[in-house]
């Protein structure tokens, strides 16, 4: 199950998402480099200090007051603290500083520091290196390294350091020389300046170096330079970085699990969707479930719900769409079943009376498979058709009053008078009677059931249509019509809206499909609406009336249909 999780396209791309933006945010840390840039400024600033000090006390133990010293650098070492110069010979070196008594007091002031010393004199030469406390000797940091074994892994570590260093990296690398006048913070220093360097050694070693005068008086007298050892700086840069490396590797490794989960919590749960969708698909000979995760509050949730439900509609469009093939099957297999017959019978039967009977069922016949076919074509195009119009307001009003005035003047009517009421708003104004959807439909539902309503009332009654709001905030448009036939019975009130049913006088048998009160509920549920029948209950004393008609059984003092829609705001 892991592996296929993790193997899982979408489980890749949270877990690369995720870990990416860590990443990026590491590098981004990196290349900043901010606690560097602090690091090397809080050390230049200490620095600068130091030598101030350091040049002070040097200025003011062991400067000379005469303008030059001759030195023998040879015999400087054999020297103590206190004692004088040797004799003065050829080799002797002219210097501004008096470098015998600079030694000893340049190694106790350096030492705790843990810093490198170098002092020029006002020539630029340099006179001693704290390092070695002998010019001739005195070799430089970048030597020192290059004379050293690295490993590849060093030599990596140093690959990387060099690519992340800072702004230092513009300065050129360089080699120390006895030779201060090539030195920026040298120069500077011997016209009374101080500045501050910092650059990179052959190895990628960040250096900082600061340059002060040794000032006695007014004069320049030498200059210090006071800087780091190689590799000082690095260490606590190194040591910052691998802590956040390490906090960044263990926020890694959550980040990693949480991801995982969370691919665990989406990924997998999509993936049994997909494959029951599939199997759906593929299943002819049985039908699928669609995995419940409806306890999930999420969109899979949702998603979960909104597949079965899409499942369970499509089932039932598959029962509905065999159900009415098997029923268009038997309603059109009975008048081809009647027609043929009389086809069959025409040709053997002799008298003219009996002729025209045949005649007048095979023409009553194609009649009804005319009404069938057209009626049939009219269901099996309804959904698409609603499906492909978009919903418009619609004035339900007028749309009555339109209906009600076409078919009284209609022989459709039957002889049978229309009624039309429209209640008013609280006012006594026009009421808001809009409701979102397809008015030619609409107009379809109103003329079905006023048409059924006709057919079961005698000639000469009257049919009843009223217009109101309805619900507890009037939110319904509601839509009655009423008729004065003889009703429905109770076992019937639901199966008159089934397809191809039909409860009528045999003297009105095939004149009606049995399509029409089905399609009307079909139109108003596709309007978000209910369609239902009832009987209008009998006035007092006329049930024993009703009760001595056998031959006109009634189911109370008539039929009312009722249609709800949902009105506009």
């Amino acid at each position: 199950m892991l592996e296929s999780n993790v193997s899982s396209s979408l489980t890749r791309r949270i877990v690369t998402l995720n870990l990416g933006g860590l990443v990026a945010l590491v590098i981004g840390f990196l290349l900043l480099n901010h606690f560097r840039a602090d690091i090397i400024q809080a050390r230049t600033q200490s620095l600068t200090t130091q030598a101030d000090i350091i040049a002070a006390a040097i200025a003011a133990s062991a400067a000379v007051d005469t303008d030059s010293l001759l030195v023998d650098p040879d015999k400087l070492l054999d020297l103590s603290p206190g004692d004088s110069s040797p004799a003065r010979d050829d080799d002797s070196l002219v210097f501004s500083i008096n470098p015998e008594r600079i030694g000893p007091v340049l190694h106790r002031l350096v030492t705790p520091t843990h810093t490198r010393a170098r002092i020029f004199d006002s020539t630029g030469h340099m006179l001693l290196d704290s390092q070695t406390l002998s010019p001739r000797n005195a070799r430089s940091e970048a030597a020192d390294a290059a004379t050293e074994d690295t490993t590849f892994l060093e030599r990596l570590w140093d690959s990387l350091r060099v690519a992340f260093r800072g702004p230092e990296a513009l300065q050129p690398n360089y080699r120390w020389s006895t030779n201060g006048m090539a030195l920026p913070e040298v120069a500077r220093a011997l016209h009374a300046k101080t500045s501050a360097m910092t650059r990179v050694n052959a190895t990628g070693e960040t250096i900082v170096s600061v340059g002060v005068p040794i000032q006695r008086g007014a004069a320049v007298r030498g200059a210090l330079v006071l800087s780091t050892r190689g590799g000082d700086i690095d260490k606590v840069i190194a040591s910052e970085r691998w802590g956040l490396l390490r906090f960044f590797l263990v926020i890694a490794g959550v980040m990693l699990v949480l991801s995982l989960s969370l691919a665990n919590t989406i990924g997998e749960p999509v993936r049994k969707l997909a494959d029951a969708a599939e199997r759906v698909r593929r299943g002819i000979k049985s039908r699928q479930q669609i995995p419940d995760f409806t306890d999930r509050s999420d969109e899979i949730g949702h998603l979960s719900r909104a597949l079965g439900e899409m499942t369970q509609a499509m089932y039932g469009r598959i029962d509905a769409i065999e159900s009415f093939a098997a029923d268009v099957a038997h309603e059109l297999k009975n008048p081809l079943t009647s027609l043929r017959s009389a086809v069959e019978t025409l040709p053997r039967v002799k008298s003219e009376p009996s002729r025209l009977r045949l005649m007048e069922i095979m023409q009553h016949d194609v009649r009804r498979l005319d009404r069938l076919i057209s009626d049939i074509s009219d269901a099996s195009r309804l959904d698409a058709e609603m499906a492909r119009v978009d919903s418009a307001p619609v004035d339900v009003a007028q749309l009555v009053r339109a209906v009600v005035a076409m078919l009284a003047d209609s022989p459709r009517s039957r002889g049978v008078a229309l009624k039309l009421t429209v209640e008013p708003a609280a006012d006594g104004g026009p009421a808001n009677y809009f409701v979102m959807g397809h008015d030619s439909r609409l107009a379809q539902v109103i003329t079905n059931l006023v048409d059924n309503a006709c057919s079961f009332s005698e000639p000469g009654g009257e049919v009843r249509v009223a217009l109101r709001r309805a619900g507890d905030q009037r939110e319904w448009v509601e839509i009655v019509v009423e008729d004065d036939g003889p009703g429905i019975p109770d076992h019937a009130l639901e199966r008159i809206f089934e397809r191809f049913y039909t409860d009528r006088p045999s003297e009105g048998f095939g004149e009606n499909s049995g399509l029409g009160l089905s399609i009307s509920r079909q139109i108003v549920q596709a309007h978000s609406g209910r369609l239902r029948a009832e009987n209008r209950p009998l006035p007092p004393g006329a049930e024993s009336v009703a009760a001595d008609e056998e031959d006109a059984p009634r189911h109370g003092a008539g039929a009312r249909f009722v249609v709800d829609l949902p009105a506009c705001p």
